[in-house]
């Protein structure tokens, strides 16, 4: 391993929450709330909850949340609510996409010169992003985000070469890995976001042809959820209920 990955200096204990979306695939839940006020029935907190004690755990100190839909709902939370570490929150005047929005929210982070994590509002997870970040040291990477592999909806039918239909897989594992929602940055990554639009479609395929987009895969077993709509919100609770 590399000095630079050993460091902890290069580790980020600063990062960025995403919670601008309206959510509304996840109507009537976000009528009152933003998506990430969101509770997983079950576990008497919302999903940013959840994703603010996930961070403190994994040496996280300071937080920016980028508010836009129904903001003040999520700022009285904060207030009432006693948490691991320090929270600061922005609010979008006009949606600025997701790019945008991280470069508006990272702007308030307390250490500009260091490296940060970032994390959309909807993902419920858990993996170690200590070893993330150790990962996206050892490769020097501007940016490296977080690939699951999710499980598919449907159920699928294996066939044999000629045609005769062998097993039915209840909800298999996807062929394919996909961004997770969860990022490292460099510092210096900050400069190169949009200051309106998706840096999914901007800033990522420009480091991806110079090399220094790396992609950290979630070890196998790892719990990873993308929070979009009521059916998401039945199966976390089942799949937490079944630990």
């Amino acid at each position: 391993m590399s000095d630079a990955a050993t460091d902890d200096t290069n580790r980020p204990t600063q990062a960025v929450v995403l919670a601008g979306g309206q959510g509304s695939r996840l109507r009537p839940y976000t009528d009152d709330r933003p998506k990430p006020m969101v509770e997983i029935p079950g576990t008497g907190e919302p999903i940013i909850g959840h994703q603010l004690r996930w961070l403190a755990a994994e040496g996280v100190t300071d937080v920016v949340i980028s508010c836009g839909h129904l903001a003040e709902v999520l700022q009285e939370w904060l207030d009432a609510t006693e948490l691991p570490l320090a929270v600061t929150t922005v609010v979008e005047a006009e949606p600025l996409g997701r790019g945008g929005g991280l470069k508006y929210a990272a702007k308030a982070l307390p250490r500009p010169d260091e490296p940060w994590f970032a994390t959309n509002g909807d993902i419920w997870t858990r993996f170690s992003l200590r070893e993330m970040a150790e990962f996206h040291a050892e490769r020097d990477a501007l940016a490296t985000l977080a690939l699951a592999r999710p499980r598919i909806p449907w159920g699928a039918v294996e066939t044999d070469e000629f045609g005769h239909v062998l097993d039915f897989i209840e909800a298999p594992p996807s062929p394919y890995l996909i961004n997770a929602g969860v990022y490292v940055f460099a510092a210096e990554f900050t400069a190169l976001l949009p200051d309106r639009g998706d840096h999914e479609r901007h800033t990522f395929p420009r480091l991806a042809r110079n090399r220094r987009l790396a992609g950290f895969p979630l070890s196998q077993g790892a719990y990873w959820r993308a929070i979009d709509t009521a059916k998401d919100l039945t199966e976390a609770a089942k799949e937490l209920a079944r630990g």
